[in-house]
């Protein structure tokens, strides 16, 4: 199998898989990291070698000298770079959330670059013309409400559609090995909820395209290069690349692991997370919260791998702009012990019983259906407004939950998941 390894519908099985990957797993274990890419270039580069090869990627996937998935296939003998294309936030990873990119080119290098997040958010037949073959290489986080999951579905698709085989070439994630959250149910599925998969997913890129290739695209020629020397470490390692932002708010792998923790403030504005400072979604305030308040009702939740402290910090955007306000900045203290979903509604319930629910619902902008929209069903808001306790919310999702866990174990391909379904 080597290092790298191909997936075909003949040599293919749900059942063989765990023992593939376990094999996988010795294969890349102890030794010294390398991305996935730099996996495809030393060992595979046959499957790129002679072809007119399409990235999707963006400038925030880099390896440790700096440079660019794009410039490394650029720079790589024997190798064709014909297209760029882009994910939400575009191909520079400056665009605001939800804001829609154009097309374009690389002024440098003539070459086009699509956006998938503009007119179209599915490769089109004209842009796979003349493409022999799709590398996918993003920076990813590993939760749903983060479109790069629906972007890589949509690749998948196209390719498949159009007999193009796909290379996945994997990177770390934040919280590699945590699932938590509701699974989208079926009427809300959305490009923040393409998928029914949990808010926090717990697999790679590379993982996941092996999910969606099992579940739904069983003739896609897809090709996977692991990494190497990579434990599903949840804290940033110093042989891992820099942190580039993949967008202008997830500046720091902090950010990166509390995002679905605290995106719901997208939809609540009574309750800012931070957005536009140095620090977003690891931040809650409002100028109504009383902070230590917060904090002593939080100490006796029993949350695991989370601290919170109180904070005071100027909001940079939203309801209160220019403002203030009175708050918490969470910290990770164990990232595996952590699970984002299970803080978030703890959060808001206590938040809820010390000031009540109206505040959270009644502020100008407040959008119910965006908040539906993120958590992928509307029976967390609707427990929430009735006052179920976050117990009771978070054992709603488990049932849905512990089937998708089942599903993605097949797919996992590093060493010290062997046996673990967290």
């Amino acid at each position: 199998m080597g290092k790298g390894f191909r997936v075909h519908e003949s040599e293919f099985s749900f059942e063989f898989y765990p023992a593939l990957c376990q094999s996988a797993a010795v294969t890349i274990a102890n030794t010294t990291f390398k991305l996935g890419l730099d996996v495809l270039l030393a060992d595979h580069l046959d499957w790129l070698s002679g072809q007119r090869v399409g990235l999707v990627s963006h400038t925030a996937a880099i390896d440790s000298s700096g440079l660019t998935s794009a410039e490394k296939l650029r720079r790589c003998t024997g190798v064709n770079l014909s297209a760029l294309f882009g994910p939400e936030h575009g191909f520079r990873g400056l665009a605001a959330a939800g804001a829609l990119t154009p097309d374009e080119s690389h002024s440098e290098w003539n070459l086009p670059i699509y956006s998938l997040y503009g007119a179209t958010r599915k490769p089109t037949p004209e842009m796979l013309k003349g493409i022999d073959v799709l590398v996918v290489e993003f920076q990813d986080l590993g939760a749903r409400p983060y479109t790069y999951v629906s972007t890589l579905a949509l690749v998948l698709e196209a390719a498949s559609e159009s007999h193009i085989p796909v290379i996945v070439a994997d990177r770390p994630i934040p919280l590699p090995l945590s699932a938590d959250g509701p699974v989208t149910a079926p009427q809300y599925t959305s490009f923040v909820a393409a998928l029914p998969l949990p808010m926090q997913y717990g697999m790679t890129p590379a993982e996941t395209a092996l999910w969606i290739r099992n579940r739904s695209l069983p003739d896609l020629d897809l090709r996977i290069a692991p990494m190497q020397g990579y434990d599903c470490e949840c804290e940033r390692q110093p042989s891992w690349p820099p942190w580039v932002p993949p967008s202008p708010r997830i500046r720091s792998w902090e950010s990166a692991s509390l995002f679905t923790c605290t995106v719901f403030g997208e939809a609540l504005p009574a309750l800012d997370y931070g957005s536009g400072t140095e620090n977003s979604f690891q931040l809650i305030g409002a100028p109504w919260l009383e902070r230590d308040r917060l904090c002593d009702s939080l100490a006796g939740s029993g949350l695991a791998g989370i601290h919170f402290a109180p904070i005071d910090y100027q909001a940079q955007s939203g309801l209160y702009k220019g403002t203030v306000l009175s708050g918490l900045r969470l910290h990770i203290t164990d990232y595996s012990a952590f699970r984002p979903l299970t803080t978030c509604v703890t959060l808001l319930e206590h938040i809820i019983k010390l000031y009540g629910a109206t505040p959270l619902w009644t502020a100008a902008g407040t959008r119910p259906e965006w908040f539906d929209s993120l958590f992928g069903t509307d029976q967390v808001r609707r427990a929430l407004q009735k006052g179920t306790s976050a117990a009771e919310i978070i054992s709603q999702w488990q049932p849905a939950l512990t089937e998708y866990k089942r599903t993605r174990f097949p797919q996992f391909l590093y060493r010290a998941r062997s046996g673990i379904i967290l």
